[in-house]
């Protein structure tokens, strides 16, 4: 009789431990769930990302959209400063990155309609050499910026503060308005099907 008992205590304990477990485990999951606030249905808040357009260069050396979701942003100095590090973090695509790796972003304001980017010189002695090149990198960030902020219509890049700043092909001492003619021109749909 006395085995009887044990074997009993012997089933029971472990079926009251895991119990006890598992019934904290679903007090803890209804407890935390009943703190979150709750939308109704079409009245969720306002996206946590946004769709930006990037330029990076291809091989006949033009600027290529490549589009991406990024954190949203609430004022236009946070928004610039985001999109030009996006930029230079390099496309994900096989579109060739115009841009030296690890570009410092020194600053970024905005005044009225124009963008101040200053760059660290890392930018400058980074680029690749050629004209073509300089001028795919800086009109990268021109039109990259003017893009997807359209109240700005111009962009003055300076390089470690200096605004008379000159790459080895290209002077930067005033402010740059986008060039659509570098942009590559969008694909036209093909003949339609019957």
């Amino acid at each position: 009789m006395k085995r009887s008992r044990r074997i009993g205590a012997d089933l029971v304990v472990p079926f009251v431990l895991l119990a006890v477990v598992f019934g904290g485990l679903v007090w803890q999951k209804y407890h935390v769930a009943s703190r979150l606030p709750t939308v109704p249905p079409g009245q969720q808040g306002p996206a946590v990302t946004q769709k930006v357009i990037l330029l990076y260069a291809n091989d006949q050396g033009q600027l290529v959209p490549e589009a991406r979701e990024v954190e949203r942003c609430q004022d236009r100095n946070t928004c610039l400063r985001a999109l030009l590090e996006e930029l230079f973090s390099g496309p994900i695509s096989n579109l060739d990155n115009e841009f030296p790796e690890w570009t410092t972003i020194n600053e970024t304001r905005i005044e009225g309609d124009l963008a101040i980017v200053d760059l660290g010189a890392d930018f400058a002695d980074g680029l690749v050499p050629g004209s073509s090149a300089e001028m795919l990198a800086v009109y990268g960030i021109v039109n990259t910026v003017c893009d997807n902020l359209p109240e700005i219509k111009r962009v003055q890049i300076t390089i470690d503060g200096n605004r008379q700043a000159r790459l080895r092909h290209l002077d930067l001492s005033s402010p740059l308005e986008p060039d659509a003619d570098l942009e590559a021109p969008a694909a036209e749909p093909g003949p339609k099907r019957s």
